[in-house]
């Protein structure tokens, strides 16, 4: 009975709220917020990060480009050729320069990383109360709740002066590696029947480190593994302030809400699988191809392929996960610089037969794309394709993928949290036209 009627009701919804794209373009109404070439509508301006992934002739018509990335004004590439050699902290350092503006000297990183570790423990009895009382089957929904639980340890949680904004960021930042592996354990030690492994982290070592460590039984990682996950973390750090998760922090800073608030909306915004949960998508997509032909084939991978992108397999969709984005076009370089890292994990776990498998659906996505849709039509590998990967090669779970996604780029939602509060400082309030059941302009 209850049921009928939730059906019904949903009839009744889909009757009386339809709105057909012929009206939407009548009435210049930018979906999504995008102009029709699928450029951005200019809605701010921030000096936190940037992305290029094309130009624009005069004609509006947008021309294909190498990728870029920018944290800072500095391109990816640089930052990460400049961190290469330390070798670690890298991420540490990422995060300082998205916060403030500038690489870290070696004083201020020391002073960073010492007011981090400060921060990173967290409280037993939220530990027992917060995190493995009633826990989520989903990492992200539980980071979302134990976020906002922290607001309740918190003796200022609704000042938004500018130092109490850094500290909350600190505070968030330095908690949010034990956050994410203890959400993992109870999940796994409530819903899977697994023991229950809760390590503390290691002062000495960096974020990176602290996740393999903590997420680990043994505790046991090798070096280039920590290497390669401080890198994922780097890359993924920051990417323009209109991607949708750092938007949400914007829009919901613009209120002058509670830091809590504002990250944990901007993580029920990464938690969506058009946003954060692609790379998970890309791993389900291998396994099908993996089922269904022989993916170490070229000519029977070219041939699956074709069939995912004439919505034929797979979830029938037409997408070829891991290619193809919004503003890149030519290139990701984020893909460019993990594809090189991938190469060196793949060899050390031996497991290149895999690794080609990959750089095989990216050529062969290029090739059909071309075949299909014309000569000039240019689809990239995004960092998706090879960070679900890579993540197989450390032994992380995939239910953890989107979790340090956000992990990578929660110092980058506060960075444009201050941003908004500081610089912008206007409510967010874009308009919405009412319209009548024959597409008219209501008064």
């Amino acid at each position: 009975m209850k049921t009928d009627f939730i059906n019904e009701l949903g009839v009744m919804f889909t009757e009386n709220n339809s709105i057909s794209d012929d009206i939407y373009n009548k009435l210049n109404v930018k979906r999504g917020l995008r102009n029709k070439n699928g450029t951005g509508v200019l809605v701010g301006l921030t000096k936190i990060g940037s992305v290029l992934g094309y130009s624009i002739d005069k004609d509006g018509k947008k021309i294909p480009a190498d990728g870029k990335l920018y944290y800072r004004g500095i391109p990816i590439e640089k930052l990460v050729a400049l961190f290469k050699k330390e070798k670690t902290f890298c991420f540490e350092k990422t995060i300082f320069l998205l916060l403030f503006g500038k690489v870290p000297s070696n004083f201020e990183l020391k002073m960073f990383i010492s007011t981090l570790k400060e921060y990173q423990h967290l409280p037993d009895e939220f530990i027992e109360d917060f995190i493995l009382r009633k826990p989520s089957t989903d990492i992200m929904n539980q980071l979302q709740r134990s976020v906002l639980c922290l607001y309740t340890l918190d003796e200022n949680p609704d000042d938004v002066s500018l130092s109490n904004l850094i500290d909350q960021s600190l505070n968030l930042i330095a908690k949010f590696p034990s956050l994410l592996v203890y959400c993992y354990q109870a999940c796994n030690y409530k819903h899977f029947n697994k023991s229950l492994i809760i390590h503390n982290p290691v002062e000495e070592y960096s974020i990176a480190q602290n996740v393999l460590h903590m997420l680990r039984s043994d505790n046991q990682f090798t070096e280039l593994e920590a290497e390669v996950l401080d890198l994922i973390l780097v890359i993924h750090a920051e990417h323009g302030g209109g991607n949708n998760s750092t938007f949400t922090s914007h829009v919901v800073s613009s209120t002058r809400t509670d830091t809590y608030s504002s990250i944990s909306a901007s993580i029920g915004a990464l938690k969506g699988p058009m946003h954060g949960g692609a790379n998970s998508m890309v791993t389900k997509m291998v396994e099908d191809i993996k089922k269904n032909t022989n993916p170490y084939d070229e000519v029977k991978l070219k041939e699956y392929l074709k069939k995912i992108f004439n919505k034929e397999a797979f979830d029938k969709k037409g997408r070829i996960y891991g290619m193809g984005h919004a503003v890149y076009t030519i290139s990701d370089p984020r893909a460019v610089l993990l594809k090189k890292k991938a190469y060196e994990l793949a060899k050390e776990k031996n497991a290149l037969e895999e690794f080609e498998l990959f750089s095989n659906i990216e050529k062969l996505t290029k090739e059909i794309g071309k075949e299909t849709k014309g000569k000039n039509f240019e689809i990239c590998a995004n960092v998706d394709l090879y960070s679900g990967f890579v993540y197989k090669l450390l032994n992380i779970p995939q239910n953890i993928f989107t979790p340090l996604f956000a992990l990578a780029r929660i110092a980058s939602w506060n960075a444009h949290r201050m941003e908004q509060i500081l610089v912008d400082k206007k409510l967010i309030r874009p308009a919405y036209k009412a319209i009548d059941e024959d597409g008219n302009v209501l008064l």
